[in-house]
């Protein structure tokens, strides 16, 4: 039976440092790409931290949101953080969801399917849970070509290490990582006006130190790489990607793209 997340997922902290601050900036992107309002119950699955979850609470006002997540840590970080009533935080896998059909006037869903061996499975699931007439959208990393970050780190990696060289290209044909995968199974699960688009914001650090702390960390793709080197190999890699961040240039700010492909589309009546 396939994995329901390969994301590794420790701390709810350290997801902040590493993806959360992005993610946020992510969301109110995709909110205005779903074109959600009105609605009186909302799921957002994989909500990690609840950057998505709290925007959309922000943005709504009332109705009821839920946010599910694999990962009980992240799961009480949010709960921790949450100051809405109508907003609740519960862990579940968004391959078997436990409501009933037609639970939610809309779905969403960011930077989390790409993470989900058996991703058809759960845009399936999200679709049940939807009632006729409702929306399904979500958002995931270009990580082909739309991600400099991601693309700095595991190109450089790729170089000395094999290991690296075959967890990029697995990132890279991940189906939900592309355009045309995303479309193709939004399309598989019925759903009709279907529509994408791609999503950008800038990545942005004050530093290398700040660059390279929000990648040694222990959760997600970066920290579960590094874990697997011996400190020297791991000391060779930073200086290689201290020097890609430095091009040429002193140590300071820096500011980089990052771009994620959004479908969305409407269960029929």
């Amino acid at each position: 039976m396939l994995p329901s997340s390969t994301f590794l997922s420790t701390d709810g902290d350290g997801y902040e440092a590493q993806m959360g601050r992005w993610s946020r900036r992510l969301a109110p992107l995709l909110i205005d790409f779903a074109g959600v309002s009105g609605a009186k119950k909302i799921l957002d699955v994989g909500c990690g931290t609840g950057s998505l979850t709290f925007e959309i609470a922000g943005r709504l006002g009332g109705g009821a949101i839920t946010g599910i997540d694999f990962s009980p840590v992240y799961v009480e970080h949010a709960s921790r953080r949450n100051q809405h009533q109508h907003v609740t935080f519960e862990v579940g896998d968004a391959c078997a969801l436990r409501f009933a059909d037609a639970s939610f006037d809309h779905v969403l869903s960011s930077l989390v399917l790409q993470f989900i061996p058996d991703a058809d499975r759960v845009v399936r699931e999200m679709r049940r849970v939807t009632r006729p007439g409702g929306t399904i959208t979500a958002a995931t990393w270009d990580t082909r070509g739309g991600v400099v970050v991601q693309r700095m780190f595991f190109d450089t990696a790729a170089v000395l290490d094999p290991d690296a060289s075959a967890r990029r290209a697995m990132a890279c044909a991940r189906p939900m990582s592309r355009a045309d995968g995303l479309r193709k199974a939004w399309a598989d699960a019925g759903l009709v006006d279907v529509v994408q688009d791609s999503l950008t914001i800038r990545m942005e650090y004050e530093s290398f130190a700040d660059f390279w702390s929000s990648i040694d960390g222990n959760d997600g793709p970066y920290a579960d790489y590094l874990r697997t080197l011996a400190a020297e190999a791991k000391l060779r890699l930073r200086r290689l990607v201290e020097a890609a961040y430095h091009d040429g240039e002193q140590d300071g700010p820096r500011s980089y793209a990052a771009t994620a492909w959004a479908v969305k589309g409407q269960v029929p009546y």
